[in-house]
């Protein structure tokens, strides 16, 4: 049945800008079905792809402001007849209204239940009022001299090619005519990094790794952060009398959904780009920008998508990392709970535990270098593993040492390993009973 949420046409009428604007300009937006009877009944449409380029040409040509990268088009099937679902998300730029009408009742629309109702003078006022002026597309770009080489020959590589237009068509210009800031993340050259870290513990104080990429091309960064994710993202491997186990660290699919949810939706007028750290136990993504204003945590859950650049959405999906409108975090959410996942005015981070269930090549590692010796204690250059083991004992006097694995996640046997040496080298104790007993950093004592 038809929701505050759902629309659904049997074939495609003169209507359809008046329930893409009500649903623009309806926080969180919705989604319309065509082919499909007001029973939910699918009903059919013929020639599917030539009525996705008609609907892209009607909502691209006919509502003001552009709503480019803020819908999808996704041919579908139901009980084996084709139709069509068209995702509308709303944007910053409310409110939308069909162009030929202007900004008035007759062309401006919300949704109300699950019908498309006229916004009334005071409602338009209101809506323009807190309408969204310093945003990305709107911002002039600190150079003008920008250059698109790398832009140009992504597109290619998509079979799409752009023409001279194409800083017009892709909305990299401002109403000025100026480049704004959204090319100036896309252009060849740019100040703009992303950063992968990795640390050998469980918080920031050894770090081991760090890696920037950018100073270019937004699109390219994004590629490059992937692969390096991906080459991180090492195989567990548990060997049982009858097979051979192997899982990744992560999920890789939710993995890649929620690293570029966070590049998306970043808020780029903070000046910076969302975070990537490696640690012991967990990766996390911290991305610049609380929850869009009127966004609830629940139907951010669901997929409700309100994208801060729908200039930067629209090119990601040109490229095929964006597949539909709202899916990546639903797409995380099915590996990983709610509990992953911290809100505040100024981020939101995701926290990804690492997968138990054997050695990774990174245990494996360590274990090696274990086995060749460890001199010189704790503050004399041992190894990064063994200084992380002391660093946390001496945070939580008294831990057990099935708290530690649970927090390091490392190999019983590694653990063990690394607690007899601290112990012959006199930096731990432990003190209790066997059973309810724990670990003591000595100078503690």
């Amino acid at each position: 049945m038809e929701t505050n949420r759902i629309e659904y046409k049997q074939k495609l009428t003169d209507q359809l800008e008046k329930e893409v604007v009500a649903f623009l300009n309806y926080l969180g937006g919705g989604i319309i079905y065509i082919g499909i009877d007001d029973n939910g009944n699918a009903i059919g449409i013929n020639e599917p792809d030539q009525m996705q380029l008609q609907i892209k040409d009607r909502l691209k040509n006919n509502i003001v402001p552009s709503c480019l990268g803020l819908f999808d088009i996704v041919k579908e099937q139901k009980n084996g007849k084709n139709i069509i679902k068209l995702i509308v998300a709303s944007g910053y730029e409310r409110p939308y209204y069909i162009k030929k009408y202007g900004l008035s009742e007759k062309g401006t629309f919300i949704r109300v239940g699950s019908a498309s109702e006229p916004m009334n003078t005071r409602m338009i006022e209101d809506l323009f009022a807190k309408r969204t002026r310093n945003n990305i597309g709107k911002i002039k770009s600190p150079r003008q001299d920008l250059k698109f080489q790398q832009l140009q020959i992504y597109y290619d590589t998509e079979g799409k090619t752009l023409n001279e237009q194409f800083a017009k068509n892709l909305e990299l210009l401002n109403e000025d005519g100026h480049y704004n800031y959204v090319a100036y993340l896309l252009a060849d050259n740019n100040t703009t990094s992303v950063k992968v870290a990795k640390y050998s513990g469980l918080d920031r104080v050894d770090l081991i790794q760090s890696e920037e990429y950018g100073f270019g091309s937004l699109i390219r960064a994004t590629k490059q952060v992937l692969d390096k994710i991906e080459l991180e993202n090492k195989t567990f491997t548990k060997i049982t009398s009858k097979q051979r186990i192997e899982r990744r660290q992560w999920n890789a699919v939710a993995l890649r959904e929620a690293v570029i949810n966070a590049i998306v939706h970043n808020d780029y007028t903070y000046e910076l780009a969302p975070k990537f750290e490696f640690f012991s136990n967990r990766f996390e993504i911290t991305s610049y920008g609380g929850l869009p204003q009127g966004l609830s945590e629940d139907e951010f859950f669901d997929g409700v998508s309100i994208p801060r650049s729908k200039e930067i959405m629209r090119i990601f999906k040109d490229m095929e990392l964006v597949e539909q409108l709202g899916s990546g975090i639903p797409r995380v959410l099915q590996t990983y709970g709610r509990e992953c996942f911290k809100f505040s005015d100024n981020y939101v981070r995701m926290s990804f535990p690492m997968e138990k269930g054997g050695e990774s090549v990174t245990a494996l590692k360590t274990n090696e270098e274990l086995n060749g010796g460890v001199n010189g204690g704790v503050n004399g250059g041992v190894n990064g593993g063994v200084k992380s083991l002391y660093m946390l004992i001496s945070k939580n006097r008294g831990i057990n040492t099935n708290d530690l694995i649970e927090q390091m996640n490392i190999p019983r046997r590694t653990i063990e390993r690394w607690l007899k040496q601290l112990r012959e080298d006199g930096k731990i104790e432990f003190r209790g009973a066997a059973k309810t007993g724990g670990y003591f950093v000595v100078d503690n004592i």
